[in-house]
């Protein structure tokens, strides 16, 4: 039998062969630092915990509306409202299985088989998929280590075409860091505007900015042609949970609704009962321990005279390996087989010579593992 011609598109992943080698060298004994993780290792708050089993307890067992019960989704419309200042109300809300599904949601939403769709490299590794899948094409347009990754809104309007439907834009950035600037995000809203375009903006990373405010597309649109997307995996250190949200305009979210209540009619109801309560829980604490290892990453990647991008959000510093490797899968396999450190290779990302670390494990692991890449690259 002949597999989706759409499934046989996607591309395997770069990540596969160095995380099955740490996973053998584990088996074997071998003390591996593993600095790829995409999840904060701190707990899910207690009280959110504690949401959960009183919703259990209930018998809050049941299906809910395929676009999440009713109390979260104005508790999203409310946090969103007051947040980026732009009113929106519950029927615009579609809560899912984490961010992932809502971007799925969305892009299915709006185009159809050979529509286009602009990203903006370095990029997360499911964008691509998901827009292959729909049986569309991925547009990548490239940004410049040496302008700190942010894209160049000419180049975007480039590489539009009749079939252009969507802009993805992740800020801040997953694997670089970057948080775009507010003259960024206003012309490409512009640019949007200009060609009947829909942008879907990624804000998963939105709590964790350290050297400024975040600055939200969907806040500089007023809502007006996006979809704003985000979740509480990060924010709340609630990855397995799977919830995620998108604020879309009536018609999206109707449409996105209508696809979510085809592929697992609603999400998990005790987690949307637990995430109610996570709006009242501070974790800005998260956000401080975070920034405290992004200084101390940043530290020791200077002393060792690497090159890097300092990081202004999210959890991840993208590290320039080309004068020591310019293949950098072969770069995390050696420096995995070498001093046991695993990190993620850059080509993932569409970002070849490069390679993500994550500092979302503790400063005892960071200094471990960045002291071993000190030893891997003097050799």
């Amino acid at each position: 039998m002949q597999i989706s011609m759409n499934v046989s598109s996607i591309p395997a992943s770069k990540t596969l062969e160095v995380n099955a080698l740490a996973q053998e060298l584990k088996k074997k004994g071998v003390d591996v630092v593993n600095l790829t993780a995409g999840e904060p290792d701190f707990p899910t708050p207690s009280p959110i915990v504690d949401a959960a089993i009183e919703a259990l307890k209930m018998g809050f067992t049941k299906y809910t509306d395929s676009s999440g019960i009713p109390e979260l989704r104005e508790m999203i419309a409310k946090h969103v409202s007051k947040k980026f200042k732009v009113p929106c109300t519950a029927n615009q809300v579609v809560v899912s299985n984490g961010g992932k599904q809502a971007i799925f949601n969305a892009l299915a939403s709006v185009i159809s088989q050979n529509d286009e769709v602009i990203i903006i490299d370095p990029c997360w590794v499911s964008y691509e998929p998901m827009v292959l899948l729909l049986g569309a094409k991925a547009v990548h347009v490239k940004t410049q280590f040496e302008k700190e990754f942010i894209p160049n809104p000419e180049e975007i309007e480039k590489s539009i075409s009749p079939a252009t439907k969507v802009i993805i834009v992740n800020s801040p950035n997953n694997p670089t860091g970057t948080v775009y600037d507010e003259k960024t995000l206003y012309e490409i809203y512009e640019i949007a505007k200009k060609y009947d375009l829909l942008i879907i903006s990624d804000e998963v990373y939105e709590p964790l900015v350290y050297d400024t405010d975040h600055i939200s597309l969907f806040s500089i649109s007023k809502g007006d042609r996006t979809v704003l997307v985000n979740a509480f995996s990060k924010s709340h250190s609630m990855t397995g949970w799977r919830i995620g949200y998108l604020v879309a305009p009536i018609e999206i979210a109707r449409a996105a609704a209508k696809i979510q209540g085809h592929l697992t009619s609603n999400i998990n109801s005790i987690t949307q009962y637990a995430a109610l309560k996570a709006f009242e829980v501070d974790t800005t604490y998260m956000k401080d321990r975070f920034r405290k290892r992004r200084d101390l990453v940043c530290s020791m990647l200077s002393e060792l005279k690497l090159n890097y991008l300092r990081p202004k959000g999210a959890f991840y510093v993208l590290i320039d390996v080309r004068e020591f490797e310019q293949d950098d899968v072969q770069f995390c396999m050696k420096l995995l087989n070498d001093q046991h450190v695993a990190l993620v290779p850059g080509s993932a990302f569409n970002a070849q010579g490069f390679v993500r670390l994550s500092f979302a494990t503790s400063e005892d692991l960071l200094k471990k593992g960045i002291d071993r890449i000190g030893k891997f690259i003097r050799r």
